[in-house]
């Protein structure tokens, strides 16, 4: 039998990771397991002279990003789901890997821009960097995939 204790399901906010959290939230349904939300903030380097243009800091994205997992939670947890959400600044892949080790994770469920060619190559995917070096099974969710979780 296939015990699943703990979903990580790392968030940008993105149509993906929505859809990421919902395939979490139902395996933990089904499972008994924790959902373990987690947004990752790359650190952004800061110039010596400031523009015009405001440019928002890591604490405002941190504060942004809890307050946009409120509902989340607080609708995981009336489904009678144990959850819990971070936000921490740091480098994407690395940090959801280190989340793996640190929570004993059993699964990772996460969306997946999709990102292709040139775009791809120079942004890098942080999908397929966690799909490389993760040491659990990874769920990706594609933004435009074929939708198998129903609405009641």
């Amino acid at each position: 039998m296939i015990t699943i204790k703990s979903i990580l399901c790392p968030m940008d906010f993105s149509d993906a990771s929505k859809s990421a959290y919902r395939y979490a939230c139902e395996f933990a349904k089904s499972m008994g397991s924790k959902v373990i939300l987690l947004n990752v903030i790359e650190p952004r380097p800061i110039a010596a002279e400031m523009s015009l243009t405001y440019i928002p800091l890591e604490e405002d994205l941190a504060a942004a990003a809890k307050e946009d997992f409120v509902p989340l939670v607080e609708e995981a947890k009336s489904m009678g789901i144990d959850v819990s959400a971070d936000v921490i600044v740091g480098m994407p892949a690395e940090v959801i890997l280190q989340q793996i080790v640190d929570f004993d994770v059993s699964l990772v469920i996460m969306g997946s821009h999709g990102k292709t060619g040139l775009s791809r190559l120079l942004m890098g995917s942080v999908a397929e960097a966690v799909i490389r070096k993760a040491v659990v099974p990874v769920l990706i969710v594609k933004a435009n995939e074929k939708e198998f979780i129903s609405e009641r």
